[in-house]
Parts: C-alpha cells; structure tokens; sequence
C-alpha cells in the first residue's frame, strides 16, 4: 500500500514507519522536524519536511495519493498545552482536521489516529479504565486530542473515512526524547545512566499503564486491514508507580543516584491503567512485550548512546 504517516520522524512514528518497510508498503513521512530527527527516518522512506497546519500538506497528499494515512505529528507538551492552549489547539486539533480534509479531498478510504488515554479520561472513575468511560480531560492536550475525536466521528458517518483512534498508555523505549518532558522512563534512564539524580514530581506512588513501543507499532499495523472502526484503548491493564519505574531502573543501570521531589505537576492525573479488551476482541491485538524486556530494551538503547562505538558521537 501507499501510506503516509504524519510525525514519521519522531518516536513511535519512526518505529511505525520501520514497520510499514518492513511489511513491504511504500511510505511517506511528513514531519517539520521541529521533534522529529531525520536520522530516525527510514532511508526507503520518502520524506516532505513541512507541518499539518500547512497548506502544503494537501500537496503531498496530491502527490502521493496514499490509500491510508496514520496521524501522529502533534504538540506532546501537557505543561506546553496548559501554559498556551492556542497554540496547543493550532497543532493539534487545527493539524488534525487540516489532515481530515486532505483526506477527504484526495480519497483516502483510512485514517489511524494516534490519540491518548491517559489524557482523556480525568481520574477515572473506575480502573482499569475502558472506551466507555466518559472524557473528562485535565488538561489543553486532553481536550484537543477529544475534540479531534470528534472529528473523527464527524467524518466517518458524514464523509465514510474509516477512522480508528488509538488511546495510548504510557508508550516508552527506543528513540523517545530523553530530555524532554514526557518520556519518564527515557528520561530516567538516561540521568540515571549519566549518574544523574532523578527528578519525581510528586510522591512517585501515581500509576500509570506502561506499554512498549513495539507493541503500539502493532496495534496501529492491525488498523489497516480491520473494518471496525472507533476507539481503542491500547494498554497493558497493569499499574506501575514511578518509583516502582525508578527502582528497576536502577538494578538495570547499577546507578545509585538519588531520586529529587518535587512538587507535582497541573493537569496530571494521579492514578490510569487502560482496560484494552475491545482492541483484542476486534483488532486482534494484544500487548506481548512484558515491563521488565521493554525496560531492559530501552535502557539497552540508551546505553549504547551513553557509550558509543568507537568513532562515533553520542546524540
């Protein structure tokens, strides 16, 4: 198939698109690179450095004619959201409906979202947390990502996009930003593998649901060939406290560097796991890489950035 994915060069968008290689489609990323690397950018992958808010995007889509289309290109700052939500709101619901209508305009029969489910739901009022549960988001990000849901929905029985939204938990491992906001544990494992003391906002007892990278690339591959379009959850079920995340860190690393407090932060919520039956029951998807692999993995992944062959710079 030709596929385009949006945010192809940032974290599980370029694992995506390694994926989509690897199952033999033709694929091209659109991505402005303001997160994104160019190095995480597959070589057989075609891509057009521009942004969902421009114009231009319609053009690519003319260009390439992609008969699916994934959406992840967006602003993944909660705190970003909180502190501006109009710019939030240009990148993510203004891109996202820009996205729908190239759709749209070019006839491209599906789209697979990439929304959140730690986000939406507020504090839930039942755990693990299912589709049904209503949205109540806690912050500028949540709202964005429920309101182009909505448009999602909007096109689907207005237009006949097939759409899919996937609530992700807590994605981590390979390639996530270690110096970022989001991204916990890639932050943690890099600090604690620099020697670096970790820095928890609030007591470290929040939970939140986990799930590889690997296992999100997969459930976003079971999209294109299901019809049963809508929301998915796409979690483990499982809670883990922060300090729980720290504590194995540490017997991965053998750091022993201190955990800081500090004070927690606005729009969080305290406690989420993602009850994901629906998309095993109708995509056929389930998560396979336990906790403890995906953190040995990602550590792996950071080590050799820590300590890089000889010749080369670590990023």
């Amino acid at each position: 198939m030709r596929i385009l994915v949006t945010g192809g060069a940032g974290f599980i968008g370029s694992h995506l698109v390694d994926a989509l290689i690897g199952a033999g489609h033709q694929v091209t990323v659109v991505d402005n690179l303001a997160t994104g690397r160019r190095e995480f950018v597959h070589p057989h992958a075609q891509l057009h450095r521009t942004s969902v808010t421009e114009p231009s995007l319609s053009e690519v889509f003319s260009e390439t004619k992609p008969q699916a289309v994934f959406h992840l290109a967006a602003q993944v700052s909660v705190l970003h959201s909180i502190d501006d939500p109009l710019s939030d709101a240009r990148t993510n619901v203004l891109g996202g409906l820009n996205v729908l209508e190239a759709c749209v305009r070019s006839g491209v029969p599906r789209l697979i979202f990439s929304s959140t489910g730690g986000a939406l739901y507020g504090d839930p009022e039942q755990l693990p947390c299912s589709e049904d549960h209503p949205l109540r988001p806690l912050s500028p990000y949540g709202a964005a990502k429920a309101s182009v849901e909505t448009y999602l929905q909007y096109y689907r029985q207005t237009r006949g996009l097939l759409t899919f939204s996937l609530r992700y938990g807590n994605v981590y491992g390979p390639r996530q930003d270690p110096h970022g906001e989001a991204g916990v544990i890639a932050i943690f494992s890099r600090a604690l593998l620099d020697e670096r003391p970790v820095t928890i906002f609030g007591d470290g007892n929040q939970e939140r649901d986990f799930v590889y990278v690997g296992d999100v690339v997969a459930a976003n591959l079971s999209c294109l060939s299901s019809q049963d379009s809508g929301a998915y959850n796409i979690g483990t079920g499982q809670g883990t406290s922060v300090n729980e995340i720290v504590a194995h860190l540490r017997r991965l690393t053998g750091s022993k560097a201190k955990a800081i407090h500090v004070a927690p932060k606005s729009g969080e919520v305290y406690r989420i796991t993602l009850d994901a039956r629906r998309a095993q029951q109708q995509l056929g998807w389930t998560p396979r890489v336990p906790l403890a692999e995906g953190l040995a993995r990602t550590v792996d992944y950071f080590r050799r950035l820590v300590s890089p062959p000889p010749g080369k710079q670590s990023p």
